[in-house]
């Protein structure tokens, strides 16, 4: 990171300069990616101190550690202009002032071996006065710019060091205007309580065990009429206080629960207090693409750009042991074999680890490319266990399996009534190729269209190849190839395309388990299509229940003759599907169709549209970080959009017997 002298700091923060810097002597960093009427510190975060005062002090590292406020600058780093301090308060405290700020003895120990001399007082002291020169620079920028500003005064404390139940926040407010800005006090205290910390109970309070008597909030309010300083301290249960050992999962989720808190609460303040134009929350936010994030992005689509796993896992000897698989009478368990992979995965995995996710400042999108490598993590065990029994292990981890009401949604289609749509002629092969040529001309897409009898399925998008495959020899019925059509060319590709026009690559190479998100989607197509039959529907439930009986510890043979006895498939049907489900050594993805479709059915009957998901490979888990992401025009809305969504919403209309059996499925 660059270096720069306080003079300069300040001369760049005078002609409105975005930078992110540190001090010279390493004291303190300022970030400013915008200006911005509100500010957030962490001036205890840091650590460092002197050589030639760890020298002379008589304290532990942990015992300052322990007085000190580790990650309070992550908490508060997504914000547009972040203040920091990098040194122990055991050096010099900037929460004091100038006369106290150098401790001889605090919290009942000596900090010195000997007595420091009054030069080395001195040396502290000026780092002192350089970084308040800075605050209050900036601070007397932005009152003038924006008629009034506000400043999150974040700080911890060791809770456990108190015989009575404390709080988990405390906004100290002794020392501000009340009259002009306590109803700011009120609405920043319920803004805090509403984080959710998982098991954490969150009590907030406000004069409880601290009460804003700090030097910063004394400086600023002292110095500047119209800035509010809200000094708020975080009791340590985010680290374990006896040992310094940090708790990750607390530690996002306060990250997490202070960016909510803070654009909500800085939203309001802001629109009244200042003059800055505002209209959306989330132009509290900044709103470019950090460097640190597309380098991030970057890194992670040149690792796995190429890596297809359906293209690996579908068997290069299908239709072979399908032979020899009918031959036998269906006794014989399918051999197959695959392509050899062109990856080692202990080097693939050691370069995954080594993208800097914890460089992303926002806490929303940290966490979706952390999920996204851990997911590839998981999708390289695949890989490298393709064929074998661990296989299925690694499938478990990823897809996950069916569970009880999946289960209990499987049976009931397969009980619905039989109906089946005026019989319809058949497709030739031909014919089919050129009906998917002629929808991704109308849709204005460059794919290629091809035939092959290597697959299960009976089309497959390969989306890093931009290419549509078609199960040579399969007759298409007409009803169905319209479902197919806007299955593969309506949804999978035009997210294919929507993601390759978006400046972040994440959305290309997919957000994990993607399959539930995007496969819901496509299947909602063939319904608005009305393209539907009861054939589709058996197939869809069946391939959860193969799914089960496999999980179980089934046979191919086993499962297939239940596909057939029980459940009265077609024997070249069952075997496809059985294929489909016990290729690699086990594979759970087909569990998640039925329930991809009710997940986007519950989605749209929150009142949500479905828009946004269309942007690319996307899950709804992560539709609030993709809304924000295109609400702060970092990101792009779909460019494309699914014919037949559209034409559902202009004239819908839909089967009245699909929508009851719909309806019916459990949440």
């Amino acid at each position: 990171m660059k270096k720069l002298s306080v003079d300069k700091i300040i001369e760049k923060i005078r002609a409105e300069e975005v930078f992110d810097v540190m001090a010279e002597d390493d004291s303190f960093r300022l970030k400013i990616d915008e200006y911005i009427p509100y500010v957030c510190a962490a001036i205890h975060n840091g650590h460092l101190m002197r050589l030639e005062l760890l020298e002379k002090t008589s304290l532990s590292d942990y015992e300052r550690w322990y007085e000190e406020d580790p990650h309070t600058a992550e908490f508060i780093a997504q914000f547009p202009i972040v203040i920091q301090g990098n040194d122990s308060r055991f050096e010099y405290d900037l929460n004091r002032d100038p006369n106290t700020a150098v401790y001889e003895e605090a919290w009942g120990k000596q900090c010195w071996k000997v007595p420091l001399t009054e030069e080395e007082k001195q040396r502290s002291l000026d780092k002192h006065h350089n970084f308040y020169r800075v605050v209050h620079a900036l601070i007397e920028k932005l009152e003038k710019k924006f008629n009034a500003c506000l400043v999150y005064d974040i700080h911890s404390y060791n809770w456990k060091r108190w015989n009575r139940k404390v709080p988990v926040f405390n906004i100290g407010s002794e020392l501000i205007n009340h009259q002009k800005y306590d109803v700011y006090v009120d609405s920043w205290a319920r803004e805090l309580s509403e984080i959710q910390l998982g098991e954490i109970e969150n009590d907030t309070a406000i004069n409880d065990v601290f009460y804003g008597r700090g030097y910063l909030l004394k400086y600023l309010t002292e110095n500047f009429d119209n800035t509010l300083v809200l000094a708020t301290e975080v009791s340590k249960i985010y680290c374990d206080e006896l040992t310094g050992e940090s708790f990750p999962e607390i530690i996002f989720l306060i990250r997490e629960g202070f960016k909510n808190a803070i654009v909500n609460h800085a939203f309001s303040f802001v629109k009244k207090e200042t003059t800055y134009k505002i209209s959306k929350q989330f132009n509290i936010l900044h709103n470019e693409l950090e460097s640190d994030l597309i380098k991030v992005d970057k890194k992670l689509f040149s690792l796995v750009n190429n890596f297809e796993l359906l293209s690996v896992i579908n068997p290069m000897n299908l239709e072979f042991e399908k032979m020899k698989f009918f031959a036998s009478k269906y006794n014989y368990e399918p051999q197959f074999k695959y392509h050899p992979i062109n990856l080692n995965p202990l080097e693939f995995k050691r370069k995954l680890t080594s993208i800097n996710v914890e460089r992303i400042d926002d806490s929303s999108i940290q966490k979706m490319y952390i999920d996204t490598i851990s997911a590839y993590m998981d999708k390289v065990d695949m890989l490298a266990n393709i064929g074998s029994e661990k296989f299925l292990y690694n499938s478990l981890r990823y897809f996950g399996e069916p569970n009880q009401k999946d289960i209990d949604n499987a049976n009931f289609i397969l009980y619905c009534p039989d109906f089946r749509p005026d019989k319809v002629d058949d497709y030739t092969e031909k014919e089919v190729v050129q009906l998917f040529q002629n929808a991704t001309k109308e849709y204005g897409f460059d794919f290629t269209i091809e035939v092959s009898d290597h697959i299960a399925s009976k089309a497959l998008v390969i989306n890093s190849q931009k290419k549509v495959i078609i199960k040579k020899g399969v007759r298409f019925n007409k009803r169905f190839t319209k479902g197919l059509i806007e299955h593969e060319i309506g949804v999978h590709m035009v997210t294919t395309m929507n993601a390759a026009d978006q400046p972040l690559k994440i959305f290309s190479i997919g957000l994990p388990v993607n399959t539930l998100t995007q496969e819901g989607l496509a299947i909602l197509s063939e319904y608005y299509s009305d393209s539907m039959n009861i054939d589709r529907l058996r197939e869809l439930g069946l391939r959860v229940l193969a799914v089960k009986y496999m999980t179980s510890g089934n046979t191919f043979s086993e499962t297939f003759q239940l596909m057939v006895e029980k459940y009265k498939m077609e024997p070249h049907n069952a075997y496809y599907l059985t294929a489909r489900v016990y290729r690699g050594g086990g594979f759970t993805k087909d569990a998640l169709y039925l329930k991809g479709l009710k997940t986007i059915l519950s989605f749209m009957d929150s009142g949500r549209p479905i828009n946004n998901l269309l942007i690319g490979k996307t899950s709804v888990e992560y539709i609030d970080t993709i809304d924000e992401l295109i609400a702060r025009n970092m990101i792009n809305p779909p460019k494309y959009y699914t014919k037949i969504f559209k034409h559902h919403e202009e004239n819908p209309s839909i089967n009245p017997l699909l929508q009851y059996i719909f309806k019916g499925l459990k949440d």
